[in-house]
């Protein structure tokens, strides 16, 4: 153990090290409910701003590249935390045992060696998060379980602006709650914690629900 600890923080392989270090105090954040899972993430632009602002404003192509780039490693449609813990893994395992049998202790070249691995590393975390894709497509399509939140009351957990992604409790008639992803409508609008809203659409290229506060009286 203490070898593995020693080899953990020599300089070939101090950067997957830390990057591990990352995810599981990212982890252990949301254990303890200081963070949501969505609160790092990617908002990929799948269509890249289709309509009148895209004909006036032509996508550049490298924002493309880096959407379908992006897609293909499944970001986008899972948590982008998700992914960076299947990529972190066989990262740092790699580094150590690739780095110890080559009895390198350079940091220059650890650095060399982690270009090859981390692209292994992030073709291994594509094949072993496809069950997720999955799951998280089949939780998207029935998260509501039969019930139109449209038009309805709801409660701000997490803030949202239009731009930072929030979360939003609506009371159903079942009983259980319904937790959604929101952002606010308005471009100004800014909904803390304990706000009442309204919700008013559905944006179907960024998954989330849009409100705009709402008085109760």
């Amino acid at each position: 153990m203490t070898e593995l600890l020693h080899a953990a923080v020599s300089a070939p392989n101090l950067a997957p090290t830390a990057l591990l270090v990352f995810v599981l105090l990212y982890w252990l954040t949301i254990l303890a409910g200081i963070l949501d899972l969505k609160t790092v993430d990617l908002d990929i632009d799948h269509d890249v701003d289709l309509g009148h602002h895209a004909e006036a404003h032509p996508p550049e192509m490298g924002v493309s590249w880096l959407n379908h780039a992006l897609t293909f490693f499944n970001l986008g449609r899972i948590p982008l935390m998700v992914f960076l813990s299947f990529v972190a893994l066989p990262l740092w395992a790699g580094s150590i045992l690739l780095n110890y049998y080559l009895h390198n202790e350079s940091g220059l070249l650890g650095l060399a060696l982690l270009l090859p691995l981390l692209l292994g590393s992030l073709l291994l975390a594509k094949v072993l998060t496809l069950p997720f894709v999955h799951l998280y497509a089949a939780m998207e399509k029935n998260h509501d379980g039969g019930v139109r939140p449209l038009g309805k009351v709801c409660t701000v957990l997490l803030p949202a602006t239009a731009y930072r992604l929030g979360q939003a409790r609506v009371q159903t008639q079942a009983g259980a709650p319904l937790m959604l992803n929101v952002l606010a409508a308005s471009p100004t609008a800014e909904l803390r914690k304990g706000d009442t809203a309204l919700v008013i659409d559905y944006d179907e290229q960024r998954r989330c629900y849009l409100i705009e506060p709402y008085e109760v009286f």
